[in-house]
């Protein structure tokens, strides 16, 4: 087993470590969400902190780590007489983003179950995990069947596996720890409330700062045993610290003052639920024990508000996570209650942030990284005229660029889907076959059975009883007879928005409505969990201004700053957005696209713009790609451009009113029902 990075050594991250030190000394807290950009240690802070937890007593042989002093009574292990415990290290088990169910909760081997009534079971990471850490790296790409699975866990304490009837308990009680990347998406509301506190990492600025961690990270390379051994003195004495505080921890007070606060802090920011009051109280407990006092004080309520409330004020994927410090300070000083005291100066108090003791300049030790305008009046601004055909023709070259406008309000879009049945990531969009979702009908196993169809397993056997002799009341099973449900679900898709930025758009007014149109299904995007792609086109090109990405963030705020001018390469656009799924459909081949082209049709630049344009949509439509153009055009003169491309792309054309779900037009069944006209 390899050496891991000492926790004392990591430099700088005094939030990342505090708040790891805080659910070492009060599992309760309820875990740590660690966001940030990559190489910023947070994977190395969370590994390093497995090795300050304290030392656990179990009962020897059981599987599922029960406590000598209160064993769990439906133990599967179980009943545990009193007798032999040892002493081991609190584990810290990872989850990987790609495991199946059965390696998080467990499998039980169903054959034996349905022909011996024998409940044989192989534990899962979560049992694995009882009484010790799971950490989720990249949590924020977690297949939403295993979200489902930590959610229940955590809420309840316990694991359960059930099949068909016969079901399995076993305690599972964890610190939760998890990273992400916000560039790669975001975190599902429900597992994100999870989380008792977040801290948001990112690589310092400073020089000198930048210059020790690269020292640290060289020393520990070349010799990670005498690098260990060289902060081995620091390491004791936060581990100690960690113990005393766990023993301190029941005998300190959280007075009415203190409550006030607590309460009043979560009602000013509007925090959704109560969870974040009892975090907020658990925190500060544990930062007043951690400092070693027995009281609650005013500071110790303002840095659990810091950790705890952050991520519980995002309403939607496009809110940017922190906390107003000026409203917070008015908010403690107004709710200061008769038992608050003056906090005495404290280096090592929560308000320093301390993780141990201070980075020693020595040579030694890295941070680590973690592996881890008017409706027409825009031509004039594009310097487009009408010309053949109802096209717009340049009445002048070299078209002023304008500067980008602000999104108007989103608002609720009708739900586009990709039509037939996929097979891509669990989503909310289109429908596809899934591990979860109803059952539509069974198959032989393909490799390890994880949803049996008891009935279709039952007629495979029946007809054999006699030739394989049966005599009792029970049914002879054999491996062949087992039958695996096939489900129907849902998956996400990739969305592909190809935006006209050119003159013709340019607007301001329109410009701002198409905007939030598009930010309208950004949200959904988010909400049904696909990946988004941009790509915008104007003047004499276009450009992937977002390559295909889970973060719906990073894709509203290229939106947001998309400035508009110039002419309108129509053809480019189409063409760029082809070569993208292309290029995606050898990267993730099971995720069918959704082109969703927002334009008003128009198009202009080089040799016959508009037949180019049509031999590009067309090639949309040779491969079957499901596509939906948002007609933008305006004004009381209307050519139609937009539902001519929308015939070329065998999609539908839907104006902007007629995207909000309020709106009595039937865009789905139009999508659906001109795609498999297409077909």
């Amino acid at each position: 087993m390899s050496t891991p990075f000492p926790f004392t050594a990591v430099v700088g991250q005094d939030d990342l470590r505090l708040a790891l030190l805080l659910n070492a000394v009060s599992p309760k807290v309820g875990g740590v969400l660690v966001r940030g950009e990559k190489g910023t240690a947070k994977s190395t802070a969370v590994r390093a902190l497995s090795a300050l937890m304290p030392t656990l007593d179990v009962i020897a042989g059981c599987r599922f780590s029960c406590d000598p002093d209160s064993p769990d009574p439906a133990c599967p292990d179980g009943p545990h007489e009193p007798g032999a415990f040892e002493t081991r290290p609190a584990r810290m088990v990872e989850l990987p983003v790609g495991a199946s169910e059965d390696r998080l909760v467990g499998a039980l081997d169903i054959e034996r179950a349905l022909a011996e009534g024998v409940k044989a079971f192989e534990p899962g990471l979560l049992a694995d995990a009882h009484r010790g850490i799971l950490y989720v790296d990249e949590v924020n790409l977690l297949h939403d069947h295993l979200v489902d699975l930590l959610l229940d866990a955590a809420a309840m304490g316990a694991s359960y596996v059930e099949r068909e009837g016969v079901s399995v308990r076993h305690a599972a009680r964890f610190l939760l720890v998890g990273t992400m990347n916000p560039e790669e998406g975001e975190l599902r509301p429900q597992l994100l409330d999870r989380f008792g506190l977040t801290v948001e990492v990112a690589a310092s600025r400073e020089p000198d700062q930048r210059v020790e961690v690269v020292r640290r990270r060289l020393a520990y390379d070349d010799d990670p045993d005498g690098f260990a051994a060289r902060w081995a003195q620091e390491e004791s004495a936060v581990r100690g610290r960690i113990v005393a505080a766990r023993r301190l921890l029941p005998s300190v007070r959280l007075g009415d003052g203190a409550l006030r606060q607590i309460a009043a802090t979560c009602a000013a920011f509007e925090v959704d639920g109560m969870r974040a009051d009892i975090v907020m109280a658990r925190t500060a407990v544990a930062l007043a024990a951690w400092a070693g006092r027995t009281d609650v004080l005013a500071e110790d309520v303002r840095q659990a508000a810091l950790l705890a409330l952050p991520h519980r004020r995002r309403r939607n994927p496009f809110d940017a996570p922190g906390l107003d410090e000026d409203k917070l300070d008015e908010t403690l000083e107004e709710f200061a209650g008769p038992d608050d005291e003056e906090p005495d100066p404290d280096p090592d108090g929560p308000g320093g942030g301390d993780g141990g003791p201070p980075p020693r300049s020595d040579g030694d030790g890295p941070q680590g990284d973690d592996t881890g305008a008017a409706p027409e009046a825009e031509e004039a601004g594009g310097s487009e005229g009408a010309g053949e055909g109802g096209q717009p023709q340049p009445a002048a070259s070299g078209a002023g660029e304008q500067s980008a406008v602000r999104a108007a309000e989103p608002f609720r879009t009708k739900v586009l889907s990709v039509p037939g049945i996929g097979e891509g990531a669990t989503g909310r969009r289109s429908r596809a076959r899934t591990e979860h979702g109803r059952t539509t009908g069974a198959r032989r196993p393909r490799g390890t059975l994880t949803k049996l169809h008891l009935a279709a397993t039952v007629q495979a056997a029946a007809p054999h009883q006699r030739t394989r002799g049966r005599s009792g009341p029970g049914l002879v099973v054999r491996r062949d007879d087992l039958r695996q449900a096939t489900r129907e679900g849902r998956e996400g898709n990739l969305v592909l928005f190809v935006v006209d930025a050119s003159g013709s758009m340019a607007a301001r007014q329109r410009m701002s409505a198409v905007k939030g149109a598009v930010l309208s299904l950004l949200l959904d995007a988010y909400q049904r969990r696909d990946k988004v792609g941009l790509v915008t086109f104007r003047g004499a090109a276009a450009e992937v201004a977002l390559p295909p990405t889970s973060s719906v963030d990073a894709a509203a705020v290229r939106l947001e700053s998309l400035p508009t001018g110039g002419r309108t390469p129509l053809a480019a656009g189409l063409l760029k957005a082809h070569d993208v799924l292309r290029v995606e459909r050898l990267r993730d081949p099971a995720r069918r696209p959704l082109v969703v082209v927002v334009t008003d049709g128009r198009a202009t630049g080089g040799p016959e713009p508009v037949a180019l344009a049509g031999r590009a949509a067309r090639l949309f439509a040779a491969e079957g790609i499901a596509s939906v153009v948002v007609d933008c055009e305006s004004g009381p003169v209307r050519l139609g451009l937009a539902g001519r491309l929308a015939g070329e792309l065998a999609g539908t054309a839907a104006t902007l009113d007629e995207l909000r779900a309020d709106s009595i037009a039937g865009l789905v069944r139009d999508v659906q029902g001109t795609s498999r006209r297409a077909a």
